[in-house]
């Protein structure tokens, strides 16, 4: 209320003329004059307003003046409204009475008018100034809650600003090291002294890396920000990040744990120490150490939310540049892997073209003729296994390889994959030691798929190995493991390059002079095959010019029995007798080498151009074994095949299918009973040979 505003007087007696004096009395208080007849009356009266001063008359009916002081004084809204009490009879018993009940006067009857406006205004005053000093206390707190919440509200600005900029900072670039000096400008010195961050390696061990922002030479040098650990944890320190990403909240940390902490080693009296995890999409990248400095800095719980806060952000930003620098390291990898391959396909290809032009210009006689024609085969076969690579990489990626496995003696397996890569050892001055297991060690494997493996291995170590270098091989019973090792003398494998030797398209880098030196998919080849076998593989180096070392484990067969497995009947020359051949190929240069080589073999050899060519030829020709491509013009070899079963059953010839699609398309067709057999293009000419002499 405002001062001049008139307050309340409650006036309380049951006779109406006394009620009527008082009112006149006190009219020229100018106040708001509130008339109560009874005891009752009164209580309902200050039940709904406030009264500067009670009147109250002591001799009244039902309820007297005393009765009802007492139930004013049990009511905390009216305890310490005044009272004055109104009498007749002003004895020493009463007024002890009046005043035991919170009587602040007593007035005689008849009233003496001055000294009743004289009383009632001091109370009405009285009442004015501590309303208006309540009113300005409330006031005062009106005013302290605004500024508070203004405070609050400039301090969630303040932060959100803070947010904003550190959000910006780390969205700016998608370089490692540069989010990584972003951060440590957000944290430092507005949230922390100093601060040092630690990250996961792909081994799970943690790392200290530096935060401070680089200088330009550094930063022009960065690459995928991996120079960037240091130096390795502490033990202390490494529980205490591991305690924050498994809470999910920054945990307190004492400042002995820091250790070695590079950039934190300048000051050991950290006042507060907290560790603030960094995860993104529920994959912990590691944590950010912050540190404050004096004897009373202590980091506030708005301050640990808003480090909090920005660990977060700080860790999305890292998780992409991580990814960014994982696809950029793909593509690069890949135009390295597209170079490479042309390289590789050129080598062969220009060998095979100057030998044929070679052996244009030389006489069947003359032994540089066969030595040419001997370049031809060898690069024809070097470029059929780079083929066969890819075809495996890309169906191995995409889980399309079916294993046929049989039980595999390892011994055997050793000996025979040794023998066939023997001259690429003898070329290059290598020496292989071999450790062959017993003979009673065998395993369930796909043979042909485990040699692959085996021989990848050991040609990758012959070409990482120069000439003269040692090579070991190996095979023993670990457990319930068959464990193949392959070790060498050569290059070895730098830290950097050891976690993702096994990743597609990934080289060591070699000097030109060792550019045969593949497509760096032998390796991912070798660990998709192993797991496909339900094994594992890993490799062990010690650094470079250490050598290297790759073991592969497989399940071992649930006994030691082993059995022999069924090899094809050796064929001489003088067994093999002529066939009648049709050979059907759209493709007139293949289809004419084709016929000529079956032709110096001794057999009676006739083409088909298409599928209708070849139904005709069945017919007139009667032949007792069909060569026939699969992807013939029109109607294709299934068929054609299709046709020549319907018409002649259980009389068909010999149905070869020959495919220049991948083993895959062989293998997911093999099932079918078009054919008799399948055979990837270019043929391999002993298995033709055998084929021929079984038909």
């Amino acid at each position: 209320m405002k001062p001049s505003e008139p307050v309340n007087i409650l006036v309380v007696d049951d006779m109406a003329e006394k009620i009527l004096a008082i009112n006149d009395t006190l009219a020229e208080l100018g106040q708001n004059i509130v008339q109560a007849h009874s005891g009752r009356e009164a209580l309902r009266c200050l039940q709904k307003d406030d009264f500067a001063v009670i009147l109250l008359d002591v001799n009244m009916p039902e309820m007297d003046g005393f009765e009802t002081a007492a139930l004013i004084r049990e009511r905390r809204r009216s305890e310490h409204t005044p009272i004055i009490f109104v009498t007749a009879f002003n004895d020493q018993v009463q007024t002890a009475k009046g005043y035991a009940l919170g009587a602040v006067d007593f007035i005689s009857t008849p009233i003496d008018a001055d000294v009743l406006r004289t009383k009632v205004s001091v109370f009405v005053e009285l009442f004015q100034k501590t309303e208006t000093i309540r009113q300005q206390a409330a006031h005062r707190v009106q005013l302290a809650r605004e500024q508070a919440a203004r405070q609050v509200a400039e301090k969630a600005m303040r932060r959100s600003a803070l947010l904003a900029e550190a959000s910006r900072l780390l969205a700016r670039s998608l370089d490692f090291d540069t989010t990584l000096a972003s951060l440590h400008r957000t944290m430092v010195p507005t949230l922390a002294d100093a601060c040092q961050l630690v990250l996961y390696d792909a081994n799970m061990d943690l790392w200290f890396a530096r935060v401070r922002p680089a200088d330009a030479r550094v930063q022009r040098a960065a690459s995928t920000g991996s120079h960037s650990r240091i130096e390795q944890v502490s033990p202390k320190l490494g529980v205490a990040v591991r305690e924050a990403v498994s809470s999910g909240h920054a945990q307190p940390l004492s400042s002995e744990a820091l250790g070695s902490a590079p950039d934190l080693g300048d000051k050991r009296n950290w006042s507060s120490v907290i560790v603030a995890p960094l995860i993104a999409r529920d994959t912990p990248l590691g944590a950010i150490v912050c540190c404050l400095c004096g004897s009373r800095a202590q980091f506030e719980p708005n301050d640990i939310t808003l480090i909090e806060e920005l660990a977060s952000r700080a860790a999305t930003a890292l998780d992409n540049a991580q990814l960014f620098q994982t696809i950029r390291d793909g593509e690069r990898r890949k135009d390295e892997f597209l170079a490479m391959l042309g390289h590789e396909l050129r080598n062969p290809l220009a060998a095979i073209t100057n030998a044929g032009e070679l052996t244009r210009l030389l006489e069947p006689s003359d032994a540089a003729f066969q030595e040419s024609l001997e370049i031809v085969r060898q690069q024809a076969s070097l470029m059929k296994r780079l083929v066969d690579d890819l075809l495996d990489v890309s169906r191995i990626t995409s889980g399309r390889v079916q294993l046929q496995k049989t039980r595999v003696n390892a011994a055997e397996i050793v000996a025979r994959v040794a023998e066939s890569n023997e001259v690429l050892f003898t070329s290059r001055g290598h020496k292989l030691r071999l450790s062959l297991p017993p003979k009673d060690v065998v395993l369930e494997a796909d043979p042909y798929r485990l040699e692959q493996i085996l021989s990848n291995l050991l040609v990758n170590s012959a070409k990482y190995t120069d000439p003269g270098g040692d090579i070991w091989f190996s095979a023993e019973r670990e457990g319930n493991d068959v464990v193949f090792r392959v070790k060498d003398t050569g290059i070895g494998i730098g830290p950097d390059l050891l976690p993702s030797v096994f990743d597609l398209f990934a080289q060591a880098n070699r000097s030109l002079h060792r550019a045969e030196g593949g497509l760096g998919i032998g390796l991912t080849i070798v660990r998709g095959l192993t797991e496909l076998h339900g094994g594992r593989v890993w490799a062990m180096s010690e650094g470079f010019g250490r050598g290297a070392e790759f073991v592969v484990a497989l399940p071992a067969a649930v006994d030691g029995v082993s059995r022999e497995e069924a090899k094809p009947p050796a064929m001489s020359a003088n067994s093999i007798r002529s066939r009648r051949v049709l050979v059907v190929e759209d493709q007139p240069a293949l289809a004419r080498v084709t016929v000529a080589l079956l032709r110096k073999l001794g057999h009676d050899v006739r083409a088909a151009a298409d599928g209708r060519e070849a139904l005709l030829a069945v017919r007139e020709y009667n032949p007792e074994v069909v060569l026939l491509d699969i992807g013939l013009p029109g109607m294709d070899g299934y068929e054609v095949a299709r046709c020549v079963r319907s018409e002649y059953g259980a009389d068909s010839p010999l149905l070869v299918a020959m495919t220049g699609y991948s083993q895959h398309e062989v293998n997911r067709h093999a099932r079918r009973a078009e054919f008799d057999h399948h055979l990837v293009k270019p043929a391999d000419m002993n298995v033709l040979k055998e084929l021929l002499a079984q038909a």
